[in-house]
């Protein structure tokens, strides 16, 4: 692959790219990690209050794994709409998506007023939820990684990134700030709606800054390509996107799903699985563990585009790698630290776990951008990364909780994201480094096909 030679764009319209995207992915993940701290604090008792409390806790947890099964179907329907139509219409749909079922659920009717038929809506509008977000995340790092040249691309990329630990600031904060200020009835009667409610408002500055922003230069570029091959070409019939990656990409389809075996379910276990497991078997306050993950979330926020600049000098697989490692490592010494009740052991424990966390997390962007061809980019980047979300992170707080309900103990919860990053360990050392690739430039992964067969296929571009 020819290393990136296309002259960046000016500052001003790449700085205003990266906001929007920034703004847009912080508004969705706020969307996203605002029910998974409600499912681990409040769900349980307003949804499911016949149940016993930790089985309560897993049915909430259930339907928190319900907008990842959505993620997939999102990132198929949007991916082939983003790879037809552009980036930015799919990412502006993304977020009225989003932030609609959000402001919904702070509407919803609790079992005390319509019985059964609450959980009924609250997992559709998870649903909803997960759609939205499954073309949310492909479609935010291309617009970055298409504008940016290559040199600085881990960098520039990474601060969509950063919209994960921004969204899990700003949603764990409001619930910390309400928790702090209500009583548990009244949080538990109506305060917890307020931060759902507020995500209308996130929306409409969310749109307004998305809607200023341009197309991606590349895929307009790829477009236009495109239609001159139809006209030169009528009899041609182009690919669908996701035939064009089953064919040419499957394998980075595999390690890019690998990839985030770790990332997901590590970052699961230690933002929204932690307030279980802090507020019940270590016996520190919902209050301590909000505010642990929130001075973490905000150390998070600030290493993902260190680690994103890093991958741009040494590479994205020796960053990955580090990060996939590091977390492995630190399974033991975090729930060690967790069971002293300390706060300053807390905060320890998930700040040093989000920051090898972002490791992972930082040159995800920019990795996974580089393997996929333009015209089937956004389906081949959502797919590895959306696929993956169903058998990781969505899970992820589920299997830990029935662990320590079946075990009593975090030894298997640690075994279990140890086993993650191995797997990811293998998946990223079996990629090739992608590392100042033009995006312009990368062709379909087909080294085993003749050269007659690359050349008659060359229209799916």
């Amino acid at each position: 692959m020819a290393s990136g030679t296309t002259a960046p764009p000016p500052p001003v319209n790449l700085k205003r790219i990266v906001a929007a995207s920034l703004i847009g992915t912080t508004i969705e993940w706020y969307d996203f990690f605002l029910y998974g701290s409600a499912a681990a604090l409040v769900f349980n008792k307003l949804f499911f209050p016949d149940s016993d409390p930790l089985v309560g806790t897993l049915l909430s947890f259930l339907t928190y794994a319900v907008g990842f099964a959505a993620r997939p179907l999102g990132a198929l329907v949007f991916g082939h709409y983003g790879d037809r139509l552009g980036r930015k219409k799919l990412l502006v749909l993304s977020l009225l998506l989003m932030g609609g079922a959000t402001f919904a659920i702070g509407l919803l009717p609790t079992h005390a007023t319509v019985g059964a038929a609450a959980p009924v809506l609250l997992t559709t509008l998870r649903l909803v939820q997960g759609f939205a977000l499954g073309g949310e995340w492909g479609g935010a790092v291309l617009l970055v990684s298409e504008h940016g040249d290559a040199r600085r691309r881990g960098f520039w990329a990474s601060w969509p990134q950063t919209g994960a630990p921004a969204g899990q600031l700003l949603a764990t904060g409001v619930l910390s700030l309400l928790t702090a200020v209500l009583s548990d009835d009244a949080f538990g009667s109506w305060g917890w709606r307020i931060p759902f409610l507020l995500s209308g408002v996130l929306v409409v500055v969310g749109l307004w800054i998305r809607l200023s922003v341009d197309e991606s230069p590349v895929f307009q570029e790829a477009l236009a390509q495109a239609e001159a091959r139809r006209t030169a070409h009528p009899e041609d019939t182009e690919r669908l996107p996701l035939v064009s990656v089953l064919r040419y990409h499957w394998r980075d389809v595999l390690v890019a799903m690998g990839a985030r075996m770790a990332e997901n379910i590590s970052y699961y276990v230690i933002t929204a699985f932690i307030l279980v497991y802090a507020t019940t078997s270590a016996g520190v306050s919902k209050q301590t563990a909000l505010n642990a993950v929130l001075i973490a979330s905000a150390v998070h926020f600030a290493v993902i585009p260190a680690w994103g600049a890093l991958s741009d000098r040494v590479g994205r697989r020796p960053v990955y790698l580090l990060g996939a490692v590091g977390v492995g490592l630190w399974m033991f010494p975090f729930f060690s630290l967790i069971d002293t009740g300390g706060f300053g052991s807390l905060v320890l424990a998930v700040t040093v776990g989000l920051v090898l966390h972002g490791a992972m997390y930082a040159p995800q962007a920019a990795f996974f951008s580089e393997m996929f061809a333009t015209r089937m980019r956004y389906s081949g980047a959502s797919i590895g990364a959306q696929f993956a979300s169903v058998a990781a992170g969505a899970p992820a707080p589920l299997i830990a909780t029935a662990l320590l309900s079946d075990y009593d103990s975090s030894t298997p919860i640690a075994l279990y994201v140890i086993a993650a990053a191995v797997l990811t360990v293998v998946a990223v050392a079996a990629a090739k480094e992608t590392r100042l690739r033009d995006l312009t430039e990368v062709e379909p992964s087909a080294e085993a096909e003749p050269a007659a067969a690359r050349a008659a296929d060359a229209h799916t571009v």
